[in-house]
């Protein structure tokens, strides 16, 4: 099925160039590494802060996997197929003018436009990149890597999956505040 996976993912690339994504960074630059959260290059490179929670995506992803399919064998060569199809529609909705503006009312991301379809195509690779690393370690590694890129971006960029879920969802005016340092 890694066909399969690899063209979900050309298509999510096709949507979001066919609904005026840029390709790549608006800079005209190919980073490996945007390491500043508050620039106009964040989530527009190969990877950036944000990266860590996409391989959470992959853990969780997998988890729920093993957990729907292991009674299923015949099922599981459909895991990452289907994996790639919720984050690809993670990215398609992400970057719809209703997620883009929600973000930019509701979280830390004031200036936020959208990633670049390189960024996005990247987030769905470290999801697979998290998915291939929940299926090699144990359990309980996954859940202390996941803990610990929770921890570690809480503490670098006062940001992580869990508050960014949170203030999409529910956002509290005092993380607000605590975010914006």
């Amino acid at each position: 099925m890694p066909l399969t996976a690899i063209a979900l993912i050309a298509l999510v690339g096709a949507i979001e160039l066919l609904n005026a994504r840029p390709p790549i960074c608006p800079c005209g630059t190919i980073k490996l590494w945007n390491g500043v959260v508050q620039s106009p290059e964040n989530s527009q490179q190969i990877a950036d802060w944000y990266s860590f929670s996409h391989i959470i995506h992959g853990f969780l992803f997998y988890g729920a996997a093993w957990l729907a399919l292991r009674r299923r064998p015949t099922l599981r060569a459909w895991a990452l197929p289907l994996a790639v199809l919720v984050e690809g529609g993670w990215e398609l909705l992400e970057n719809s003018p209703l997620i883009i503006d929600r973000y930019r009312e509701a979280t830390m991301a004031l200036g936020y436009s959208g990633d670049s379809v390189l960024n996005s195509l990247c987030d769905i690779g470290w999801m697979t990149f998290g998915f291939w690393v929940a299926s090699r370690l144990p359990p309980w590694w996954t859940v202390a890597l996941a803990i610990g890129f929770e921890l570690m971006t809480l503490v670098i960029i006062r940001d992580n999956l869990t508050l960014n879920v949170l203030m999409l969802v529910a956002p509290i005016e005092a993380i607000r505040t605590w975010q914006s340092g």
